[in-house]
């Protein structure tokens, strides 16, 4: 190999830890941003675009999570049902309340790309509203996020 040459990450040879984040008091935004740079892989130093080289990340206490100034309030929900007048919005207030994992997945889902490989990344993603997860035999480590 010359010394000129990049090195491509093929995908069976990505080696794939476990993370664990506790989502009490942080922000969601912040915590959102840090997640997704993880599962993309972009902390490593054999990233590759176009290959998933990210890592497996746990985050528990969703229901923890903080929304700075008055977005509980004023940040909405928007789906439609398909029905004509089936727009449906919900506050955030409610929504974490209801599906606190909803809120954290959704604001990290936007954060990664909206392809087939952004799809195979956010399966790696798993979120609990409490403090348990079923995943210690994988014994992910604690990745503490300061921002």
């Amino acid at each position: 190999m010359n010394a000129r040459s990049t090195v491509m990450a093929k995908g069976h040879e990505v080696e794939r830890k476990w993370f664990v984040v506790d989502a009490d008091g942080k922000t969601l935004g912040r915590l959102a941003s840090e997640v997704a740079k993880i599962l993309r892989g972009k902390h490593k130093a054999i990233y590759t675009p176009h290959v998933d080289t990210g890592d497996h990340v746990i985050i528990i206490n969703a229901e923890k999570i903080v929304l700075t100034g008055k977005k509980l309030d004023q940040k909405t929900y928007r789906r439609h049902t398909g029905y004509p007048g089936g727009l449906r919005e919900v506050t955030y207030r409610k929504l974490i309340e209801e599906k606190p994992e909803f809120v954290v997945h959704k604001a990290i889902k936007g954060m990664i790309p909206h392809n087939r490989l952004g799809r195979q990344m956010i399966t790696k993603l798993k979120v609990y509203s409490g403090s348990e997860h079923p995943h210690s035999a994988q014994m992910p480590e604690v990745l503490e996020i300061n921002y």
